[in-house]
């Protein structure tokens, strides 16, 4: 069994959107989206928090290579990153909002804690 879900899409376009969505999650610290795409989102939200919080070169390149745009990734190194410095993981909450209307597909809000 696949250890990622795919989204209806092919692996690059799927990346691709991962990649935004996350840029987009880390820049204002709230986003809504459907269920399935919040589960995508927070592992690699959490590991960039994770690259965030040991500020070196190296890891300040890894999230670089990762997120879409360089002020949202001197943010997290800056801003967000030292508010967790003493927490071990968990950065994030997914709540559950309910159907949307167009769809019914099941909404959620992914937030930092």
């Amino acid at each position: 069994m696949s250890t990622q879900r795919k989204l209806g899409k092919p692996t690059q376009a799927r990346m691709a959107m991962l990649r935004q969505q996350v840029t987009d999650f880390l820049d204002t610290g709230r986003m809504e989206t459907t269920v399935t795409r919040a589960k995508e989102i927070a592992p690699m939200a959490e590991k960039m928090i994770t690259l965030g919080k040991n500020k070196d070169l190296a890891n300040y390149r890894s999230a670089l290579s990762f997120i879409t745009r360089e002020d949202v990734a001197k943010k997290l190194f800056d801003e967000v990153a030292p508010k967790y410095a003493e927490r071990n993981g968990g950065y994030t909450r997914i709540t559950r909002i309910g159907p949307r209307r167009g769809d019914a597909a099941e909404m959620a809000v992914i937030e930092l804690v």
